[in-house]
């Protein structure tokens, strides 16, 4: 809890329009992760709208709400509403025309630049508001990856992020830290996102190129 006479100051402004667009970057790359995820699952024009919706503006939901920020953010930036339904349209028609049949490795690369895009701005905004360190990174974690949980469930799947075995939630968390540790070492802002966007990223791909696996549970057999 912090004190009112204890509130942060207000970030300047420069640093409000780089993260408004860091996170409009975010929204559109997770909102082609849920178009691509919704045309794998053949769902009309409103079902591939509305898992998008779900998928690029989850997180940042959530995250508002445990930081008590109203309005959510697509509700200030309402240019970010509309920015999906074009890319919805957009998507469709083009998939449509072309006859593409979505992949998982079409949905890896949208997926992994929208982690990195919002782990970072998670992570900044929790700070900017004077949150721990800790909190900090969850924000990061949660900004990055429960529109995923959420597109997943809506498309009758179990979530990746509890069933891939390949690291993503932990990536967003070990990313949140290198952002904490960044802005703490006295790097300008810019560079900490920067330096946490393109690391959380990187990792993400590389672990799916590589086959890297999270430890998995291993029921023993009962004895007879």
């Amino acid at each position: 809890m912090h004190g009112m006479d204890t509130l942060p100051a207000l970030p300047p402004a420069w640093a409000l329009w780089l993260r408004t667009a860091l996170e409009a970057a975010a929204t559109l790359a997770f909102a082609l992760s849920g178009v691509l995820a919704a045309a794998r699952k053949n769902l009309d024009a409103v079902g591939v709208c509305v898992v998008a919706f779900v998928t690029a503006f989850g997180g940042g939901t959530l995250r508002d709400l445990l930081l008590d920020q109203r309005p959510f953010f697509w509700v200030r930036h309402t240019e970010f509403v509309w920015a999906l339904l074009a890319v919805c349209v957009a998507a469709v028609l083009f998939m449509r025309q072309k006859h593409v049949q979505p992949t998982e490795r079409a949905l890896l690369w949208p997926d992994a630049i929208g982690l990195g895009l919002f782990t970072a701005v998670g992570a900044d905004a929790a700070l900017a508001l004077g949150q721990p360190p800790l909190v900090a990174v969850m924000m990061g974690v949660i900004t990055s990856c429960f529109g995923g949980v959420l597109r997943d469930v809506l498309c009758n799947d179990l979530p990746l992020l509890l069933s891939d075995h390949r690291p993503y939630a932990a990536w967003a968390f070990a990313g949140g830290w290198l952002y904490v540790g960044a802005t703490h070492t006295g790097l300008p802002p810019w560079l900490a996102l920067a330096l946490t966007i393109v690391a959380t990223a990187a990792a993400r791909l590389l672990s799916v190129r590589r086959g890297w696996r999270m430890p998995s549970w291993r029921a023993h057999p009962r004895e007879p």
